[in-house]
């Protein structure tokens, strides 16, 4: 089998799959149960500084979106950081860690971004014998407007200057926790880069309200009739985080610096697409909140497996696999075309493929063919842009043919050619062409 060890940032775990800061990792009891059901290493739920309690609502604290089978896609959570007592959390944190030597134990940080605060805390984290620190500059509800989370992660220079007195405090390495509520993901990486930080981790949670409530008029989740923004999660946020694990990854002004990927994990697949574009292990949280701790079994086997089946005997042999294949549009190859085939075999004739194409794209799919109901590709018509698969219910009955050099597409009479090396070498170039 496949060895899915793992060392990030020098803390070992036996595979890459660790529970993110949040619910399922705010108390002993939970967190033992995480580690007997297999996962790797688990980030603490956000400590905070001594002093005012926190004081979470009690009440619905969730909102959710879900698709047609009432499958969870998205979740918004209006959660704060912990509300146990900081001594609790500490207290329970060595006693786990002693329990487990051999699982990744991080704590989760956040206080007021004053350096005596931010000195405080990590001395008392280290007495516990954690692995790792992460600095939670993310979170965008409830503490951000208290100065703390994503107030402090949209900022690079607080970034910046925060990380530094982490390292300079503490020997425990320092994983910066980014908010994607910001427009350059790169910028703040950069600022994390420069202080000193050993790795990143992102996305957090995306700002957000997941509904109304069309009888009381407020955002659900509803508090006495009052609704808030909160944090938004689950499967429906992973393009959004893996587009920004990739901005990190290819950047090169945080070449080589270890990230640590979050954002709608729900099975082995969506961690070896993180794995794949630069992510040195994964977090997760909504998929254990959804199905249970036992899921990273599954995620655990899954992943095994298809190292197995594709020869990858280890996690760095994928690691990274996909960064050189992520471009910028003005790099695609323009002379590549592809073509709809509807295999006949498969077609249950729902029409889907028809209407879309006919209502909203190029008309290039047929609804009758000599009097009978029947779907077929216009190939004259086809601009390949795949609509139709994403559309069909039924998986590989439409697939995209790609045209071989020196064929004639029929839609444009032009014979199909070799790529260009770049795309700025293509005459319809518009740069190329403002420029002559």
């Amino acid at each position: 089998m496949a060895d899915i060890r793992n060392t990030f940032v020098g803390i070992k775990s036996p595979n890459p799959f660790w529970l993110a800061s949040a619910p399922p990792t705010d108390k002993a009891y939970n967190v033992e149960r995480a580690f007997k059901a297999g996962w790797g290493g688990v980030v603490w739920k956000t400590l905070g500084a001594e002093g005012p309690p926190v004081v979470n609502v009690n009440g619905p604290r969730y909102g959710a979106i879900w698709g047609a089978d009432r499958r969870l896609l998205g979740l918004n959570n209006i959660e704060l950081i912990t509300d146990r007592p900081l001594e609790v959390n500490l207290r329970e944190i060595k006693e786990v860690k002693r329990n487990w030597p051999d699982r990744a134990m991080v704590v989760s940080l956040m206080v007021p971004c004053d350096e005596e605060s931010w000195k405080a805390i990590l001395a008392r984290v280290e007495e516990t014998e954690a692995d790792g620190v992460e600095l939670n500059f993310g979170c965008p509800h409830g503490m951000s407007e208290r100065g703390m989370g994503s107030a402090v992660g949209q900022v690079p220079e607080y970034i910046e200057m925060v990380t530094r007195w982490v390292k300079q405090h503490s020997r425990m390495p320092c994983i910066v926790k980014l908010t994607p509520n910001i427009a350059d993901i790169r910028k703040p990486a950069e600022a994390a880069k420069r202080g000193g930080a050993d790795a990143v981790s992102l996305i957090n949670t995306i700002n957000s309200i997941t509904g109304v409530d069309l009888d009381s008029f407020a955002p659900t989740p509803t508090i006495g009739g009052k609704g808030a923004h909160g944090g938004y999660c689950g499967p429906a946020v992973k393009p959004i985080a893996l587009n920004m694990v990739a901005e990190i990854a290819r950047n090169p002004a945080t070449h080589g610096l270890p990230i640590s990927g979050i954002g709608g994990v729900t099975t082995w697949r969506d961690a070896a697409e993180f794995m794949a574009l630069g992510a040195g292990n994964v977090q997760v949280c909504t998929a254990a909140m959804t199905y249970g701790f036992k899921i990273v079994q599954e995620m655990i086997e899954g992943l095994k497996n298809w190292m197995d089946e594709k020869g990858h005997g280890d996690l760095a042999s994928f690691t990274g696999m996909a960064v050189p294949n992520v471009t910028d549009w003005q790099y695609l190859n323009l002379n590549y075309v592809t073509k709809a085939k509807i295999n006949q075999d498969l077609c249950i004739s729902c029409g889907r493929c028809h209407i879309a194409c006919e209502d909203t794209s190029h008309q290039a799919i047929t609804s009758m063919v000599d009097g009978a109901r029947k779907f077929e590709v216009i190939e004259e018509e086809c601009v390949g842009c795949n609509l139709c698969v994403n559309v069909c219910p039924v998986e590989n009955c439409i697939t995209m043919e790609p045209l071989a050099a020196g064929v004639m597409d029929k839609r444009t009479g032009d014979v199909v050619k070799p790529h260009y090396a770049n795309w700025t070498q293509h005459p319809n170039n518009p740069m190329k062409i403002a420029a002559e």
